[in-house]
C-alpha cells in the first residue's frame, strides 16, 4: 500500500494523471492478464497520451467559443443544395486550413451558414487546430475595447494565435468608420497567418456600403479573397420550414 501511494505521488509530480488516478487498477489488471513489463509500460504511456490529447481537445473546444455545438453530420444537404457532399468531404479534410484558404458563406438567414461554419470549426478542433469563433458584433466590441479591457485583449490574442477564425453575421448591424478601420487592421494581421470563415447576409458587392469606404472595402476583400472559396447559399429558411409548434 505504501508503494502504491509512492507511485501515485511520483505520478502526480510528473503530471502523469492517468497513472495517478488509476495506479491500483493498472497493477491489478496487469496481474490478472499476466502482462509483460513492455506491454504494461506501453499501456500506461498510451493511456497517458490519450488523456493528454483529450484534455487538449477540451481546452481547444472551450477556447473556440462556439455558442452551440453543430456537427457536419447533421447538416441537411438535401435541404441546402448550394453545397454538395463532395465539397463537404473535401472541406472536412482540412487541407484548406493548411494552405490558408478562406471560406465565405453568403445568403439570407436560416440557410445554414452558421451551422456549417461551426461544424467545420468543430472538425478543425478535433483535428488539432486552434479555432476562434466570434460574431461580427462581438468582434467590434472587443476590437474597440482591447486597450482598456483585459478580457477583450485576451480575446484578440486568442484570435491572432488561431489557425482558423470564424466571423459570423457580418452585415447584420451597421458598422462605423472606426469599426471598419479596426476590422481592416485585424484582417491584415490575419492575412496569410490564419484561415477565415466569414458568414454574411450581404453579397460582396454590398460590403462597400456596409463598411462605408470603397477603398477600405477593396483592401479587405483583396486580402480575404486572395485564396478563397465562396458559397452562395440560397433557398428557404431551414428553421422556418422545420419550426415546431407548442401544440403539435
Amino acid at each position: 500500500m505504501e508503494k502504491l501511494k509512492t507511485i501515485q505521488e511520483y505520478a502526480k509530480n510528473l503530471n502523469l494523471n492517468y497513472l495517478k488516478t488509476n495506479a491500483g487498477t493498472i497493477i491489478e489488471d496487469a496481474d490478472l492478464k499476466n502482462m509483460s513489463y513492455q506491454d504494461l509500460l506501453l499501456s500506461i504511456l498510451k493511456n497517458e497520451i490519450d488523456l493528454k490529447n483529450k484534455k487538449a481537445q477540451e481546452r481547444r473546444l472551450k477556447n473556440a467559443g462556439f455558442p452551440v455545438i453543430k456537427k457536419i453530420e447533421d447538416f441537411d444537404i438535401n435541404f441546402q443544395k448550394s453545397i454538395t457532399q463532395k465539397q463537404i468531404n473535401r472541406l472536412v479534410e482540412m487541407e484548406w486550413i493548411d494552405k490558408m484558404y478562406n471560406l465565405i458563406f453568403l445568403g439570407p438567414p436560416g440557410v445554414g451558414k452558421t451551422h456549417i461554419s461551426i461544424a467545420l470549426g468543430y472538425k478543425a478542433v478535433e483535428a488539432g487546430y486552434k479555432v476562434s469563433f466570434v460574431t461580427m458584433s462581438d468582434l467590434m466590441h472587443v476590437l474597440k475595447t482591447q486597450e482598456i479591457s483585459r478580457k477583450s485583449k485576451g480575446k484578440i490574442n486568442k484570435i491572432l494565435s488561431s489557425s482558423l477564425v470564424i466571423i459570423d453575421e457580418l452585415g447584420y448591424l451597421p458598422i462605423s468608420r472606426e469599426e471598419a478601420n479596426l476590422f481592416f487592421q485585424l484582417i491584415s494581421a490575419l492575412h496569410e497567418q490564419a484561415s477565415l470563415i466569414i458568414t454574411s447576409n450581404k453579397g460582396l458587392d454590398e460590403w462597400s456600403e456596409l463598411l462605408g469606404d470603397p477603398a477600405l472595402t477593396t483592401a479587405i476583400l483583396d486580402r480575404i479573397t486572395f485564396r478563397c472559396q465562396l458559397f452562395n447559399m440560397n433557398g428557404k429558411s431551414y428553421r422556418l420550414e422545420h419550426r415546431k409548434s407548442l401544440f403539435e
